[in-house]
Protein backbone atom coordinates (compact mmCIF):
# COMPACT_ATOMS: atom_id res chain seq x y z
CA UNK A 1 0.00 0.00 0.00
CA UNK A 2 1.24 3.56 -0.89
CA UNK A 3 -0.07 5.26 2.22
CA UNK A 4 0.03 4.94 6.53
CA UNK A 5 -3.95 5.99 6.18
CA UNK A 6 -6.95 4.10 7.49
CA UNK A 7 -8.57 4.14 4.35
CA UNK A 8 -5.11 2.34 2.60
CA UNK A 9 -4.71 -0.01 5.18
CA UNK A 10 -8.65 -0.92 5.02
CA UNK A 11 -8.79 -1.48 1.39
CA UNK A 12 -5.94 -3.72 0.72
CA UNK A 13 -6.46 -5.72 3.94
CA UNK A 14 -10.17 -6.61 2.38
CA UNK A 15 -8.62 -7.11 -0.84
CA UNK A 16 -5.68 -9.58 0.55
CA UNK A 17 -8.42 -11.11 2.74
CA UNK A 18 -10.87 -11.48 -0.17
CA UNK A 19 -8.55 -12.98 -2.56
CA UNK A 20 -7.18 -15.48 0.03
CA UNK A 21 -10.95 -17.05 0.65
CA UNK A 22 -11.67 -16.59 -3.01
CA UNK A 23 -8.43 -17.78 -4.48
CA UNK A 24 -8.78 -20.63 -2.67
CA UNK A 25 -12.32 -21.19 -2.39
CA UNK A 26 -12.89 -20.89 1.31
CA UNK A 27 -15.73 -20.13 3.23
CA UNK A 28 -16.19 -18.37 6.55
CA UNK A 29 -17.24 -21.04 8.32
CA UNK A 30 -13.51 -23.05 7.91
CA UNK A 31 -11.82 -20.22 9.39
CA UNK A 32 -10.25 -21.17 13.06
CA UNK A 33 -8.36 -17.60 13.24
CA UNK A 34 -6.16 -14.73 11.15
CA UNK A 35 -3.22 -13.66 12.30
CA UNK A 36 -2.28 -10.25 10.96
CA UNK A 37 1.16 -8.90 11.20
CA UNK A 38 2.10 -4.88 9.77
CA UNK A 39 5.27 -3.16 9.17
CA UNK A 40 6.52 -0.36 11.36
CA UNK A 41 5.69 2.63 9.32
CA UNK A 42 1.92 1.11 9.55
CA UNK A 43 -0.35 2.54 12.04
CA UNK A 44 -3.35 4.02 11.01
CA UNK A 45 -5.40 1.46 12.06
CA UNK A 46 -5.37 -2.59 12.90
CA UNK A 47 -5.71 -4.24 10.39
CA UNK A 48 -7.67 -7.00 11.90
CA UNK A 49 -10.23 -3.97 11.78
CA UNK A 50 -10.44 -4.47 7.72
CA UNK A 51 -11.23 -8.42 8.68
CA UNK A 52 -14.22 -7.59 11.38
CA UNK A 53 -15.98 -4.44 8.59
CA UNK A 54 -15.91 -7.96 6.04
CA UNK A 55 -18.24 -10.08 8.63
CA UNK A 56 -15.40 -11.64 10.19
CA UNK A 57 -15.96 -10.34 13.74
CA UNK A 58 -16.79 -13.70 14.84
CA UNK A 59 -13.24 -15.57 13.75
CA UNK A 60 -10.71 -14.70 16.38
CA UNK A 61 -7.98 -11.88 15.06
CA UNK A 62 -4.65 -10.60 16.22
CA UNK A 63 -2.51 -8.20 15.13
CA UNK A 64 1.05 -8.03 15.80
CA UNK A 65 4.15 -5.51 14.18
CA UNK A 66 6.76 -7.18 12.11
CA UNK A 67 10.33 -7.02 12.66
CA UNK A 68 12.39 -3.77 11.44
CA UNK A 69 14.99 -5.15 9.25
CA UNK A 70 17.26 -2.97 7.00
CA UNK A 71 16.03 -3.27 3.21
CA UNK A 72 12.00 -4.90 3.64
CA UNK A 73 9.20 -4.49 2.27
CA UNK A 74 7.84 -1.05 3.61
CA UNK A 75 4.06 -0.44 4.12
CA UNK A 76 3.32 -3.87 4.00
CA UNK A 77 0.13 -6.19 5.68
CA UNK A 78 0.50 -10.02 6.17
CA UNK A 79 -1.89 -12.44 7.27
CA UNK A 80 -1.67 -16.08 8.62
CA UNK A 81 -4.90 -17.65 7.91
CA UNK A 82 -5.41 -20.59 10.00
CA UNK A 83 -8.25 -22.95 8.33
CA UNK A 84 -10.06 -26.02 8.85
CA UNK A 85 -9.53 -27.71 5.23
CA UNK A 86 -8.49 -31.75 4.29
CA UNK A 87 -6.52 -30.56 1.11
CA UNK A 88 -2.47 -31.09 1.62
CA UNK A 89 -0.70 -28.44 2.06
CA UNK A 90 0.46 -28.11 -1.51
CA UNK A 91 -3.07 -27.52 -2.70
CA UNK A 92 -3.08 -24.17 -0.99
CA UNK A 93 -3.03 -21.34 -2.93
CA UNK A 94 -0.45 -18.35 -1.26
CA UNK A 95 -1.53 -14.87 -2.10
CA UNK A 96 0.59 -12.28 -2.45
CA UNK A 97 -0.39 -8.53 -4.28
CA UNK A 98 1.29 -5.45 -4.98
CA UNK A 99 4.70 -4.94 -3.19
CA UNK A 100 4.64 -8.02 -1.75
CA UNK A 101 4.50 -10.57 -4.99
CA UNK A 102 8.55 -10.68 -4.57
CA UNK A 103 8.62 -11.84 -0.93
CA UNK A 104 8.53 -15.49 -1.83
CA UNK A 105 8.84 -16.41 -5.77
CA UNK A 106 9.93 -19.47 -3.94
CA UNK A 107 6.02 -20.95 -3.94
CA UNK A 108 3.61 -21.78 -6.71
CA UNK A 109 1.18 -19.49 -8.04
Amino acid sequence: MEADTSEAIDESVRELVTAMLERNRLSKDQLISLFFTATPDLHAMFPAAAARAIGLGDVPLICAQELLIEGAVTHCVRVMMHIEDDRDRNQIHHVYLRGAIGLRDDLPE
